[in-house]
């Protein structure tokens, strides 16, 4: 027989999961819409940049902006959505993200400056924020605890597609039509997402229950809200903006990075001084929230690494155009429709700390069969690796989801979620910045390395340099232009070779980083996977 959920402290929780008045399915395929498009719109603008930097006649590095200030606005708001889900009902402020994502989503294709598309940009990554948490909270109060893994395979199939779409879509609808339109197109979905939500999800009795206790001494911590809004606001444009800027030459990134810590501490102490926490830090004294919490964010690192990485490389050497790139991501999301549904079933069967480990030993197994990548790669070759990756990640999302509520009470379920997709993108924003930044600099280190080596006191060297030098000759050169021609191809192979080596770097980094992650999942409580997850032995 399952256990009642218990809290932080141990003690059991009376409350239980509502039964839904209609099929839970239909209410999954419903909240999925806004959460899909509130995860496409994290990357669909990416290739669009410059198209956006020419329509509004302002440069590309001002134009990134419009990137930035989302993921700030999103990071900012996704923590507190289970507190602002209790102040104010959560199918009240889900529906009321929906239209607000839905309202600036069309401002933003009308934007006829850069400044006034930042600006709703920020708008809509703020409403976009309580989307992800608040889907994932209504499906666990929406499924009985024996099907919360299937459920979680549904949302996972979600979060974890959209970003790998975003590209190609928002390729062809800008090639295709105005990069307007990228925008324009979350509208008919809002309006159909608001429909459906307004008369098919209702909120559980547990919640309507805390709503109506909460809203007699529930205060609006003005000052606990702001110091997160300054932490997240503050991690998220380092890690944005970190590389383009050149990091600590730039006083806008160093004053940051500094703020960031010393906010972080702050908001830390005040949180843990309030008897009603905007954010309730306590949770992470649950050993199952911290790990899983953890593993989450390096998720987050594998997943956006690995989705930068492949299309980068194809474009950089290979010539490949935006589109074709993108499509190199698209038999992944065909492996994970098959194996989302399978770790699902899984979740039922096996312990979640077995699948997690094992999980995280197919990612690294992925991430090592990057290591052999090179300038003779095919799009099947380039393709396979995300399909390898894809195996590992199906058995890391559904179960480090599942037993992320492990020994936590329901009515903290709306917390649980807001964090674990918190650092889900920022473990996607680290591992964005982590692919730019390494890829920059190992290619100067492995640069200088191989120049170490260019020296005509080689006779390797002077032997490739009479050969390329003579071959230029023949075919038409002057001897001074073959020599300038021969010059310049060896520098370029240098850099090439040494670009190359630190995609290999990269690889490497993230096969060690997922291997690591295996004994700290096999430290995880071991959970009956035939009882409700918040049981634990």
């Amino acid at each position: 027989m399952a256990a009642a959920p218990k809290d932080i402290a141990g003690q059991a929780s009376s409350a239980t999961p509502a039964k839904p008045l209609i099929n839970p399915w239909i209410i999954a395929a419903v909240v999925s819409i806004a959460a899909f498009m509130e995860v496409l719109d994290t990357s669909i603008a990416n290739v669009a940049l410059p198209y956006m930097a020419g329509g509004l006649s302002s440069s590309l590095t001002d134009a990134s902006w419009v990137l930035t200030s989302y993921l700030v606005a999103n990071a900012v708001v996704l923590p507190i959505s289970g507190w602002l889900s209790i102040r104010f009902g959560r199918k009240r402020y889900y529906m009321a993200s929906v239209v607000l994502f839905t309202v600036s989503s069309f401002l933003c294709g009308i934007a006829s400056s850069l400044g006034m598309l930042v600006l709703f940009r920020i708008m809509q990554g703020a409403a976009g924020g309580g989307l992800q948490p608040v889907s994932q909270s209504i499906l666990k109060d929406t499924f009985p605890p024996k099907q919360f893994g299937t459920a979680f395979a549904v949302y996972g199939m979600v979060v974890v597609l959209a970003p790998s779409m975003g590209p190609v879509i928002g390729g062809w609808i800008t090639d295709t039509y105005s990069w307007r339109w990228i925008f324009y197109m979350n509208v008919p979905m809002g309006i159909l997402s608001l429909l459906l939500v307004s008369r098919l999800v209702e909120d559980p009795a547990y919640l309507v229950d805390q709503i109506k206790k909460a809203r007699a001494h529930l205060s609006f911590d003005y000052i606990g809200i702001s110091v997160l809004a300054l932490c997240l606001g503050s991690l998220q444009v380092v890690l944005d903006k970190g590389q383009e800027d050149n990091w600590f030459n730039s006083p806008l990134i160093a004053t940051l990075a500094v703020i960031f810590p010393v906010a972080l501490v702050l908001f830390v102490v005040w949180e843990l001084t309030r008897s009603k926490p905007v954010l309730d830090l306590r949770l992470f004294k649950n050993r199952n929230f911290a790990g899983s919490a953890a593993m989450m964010f390096v998720l987050g690192v594998q997943v956006y690494a690995v989705t930068v990485f492949v299309p980068q490389f194809v474009q950089e050497f290979l010539g490949y155009n935006a589109g074709l790139a993108g499509l190199t991501q698209m038999p992944q999301g065909l492996v994970l429709l098959i194996m989302f549904p399978i770790a699902g079933k899984l979740v039922g069967r096996i312990s979640a700390r077995w699948l997690i480990a094992l999980g995280f030993l197919l990612s690294a197994i992925a991430a090592y069969r990057m290591t052999n990548i090179d300038l003779q790669i095919d799009f099947r070759t380039a393709s396979m690796y995300k399909v390898w990756q894809a195996f590992g990640l199906a058995l890391l999302f559904v179960p480090i989801n599942t037993v992320s509520y492990v020994g936590l009470p329901e009515e903290k379920g709306g917390e649980v979620s807001g964090i674990i997709n918190l650092l889900r993108n920022l473990g996607g924003s680290v591992g964005i910045s982590l692919v730019e930044t390494m890829i920059a600099r190992r290619s100067q280190f492995h640069q200088d390395e191989l120049v170490s080596h260019v020296t005509r006191a080689r006779q390797s060297y002077r032997n490739a340099t009479d050969t390329l030098s003579a071959q230029l000759s023949h075919s038409g050169l002057s001897q001074p232009q073959a020599a300038r021609q021969t010059t310049l191809r060896i520098y370029n192979s240098v850099i090439t070779q040494a670009t190359v080596q630190s995609y290999l770097d990269v690889a490497w980094l993230l096969a060690v980083v997922a291997l690591v992650m295996v004994p700290l999942a096999l430290l995880l409580k071991k959970n009956d996977p035939k009882a409700a997850p918040a049981s634990a032995e």
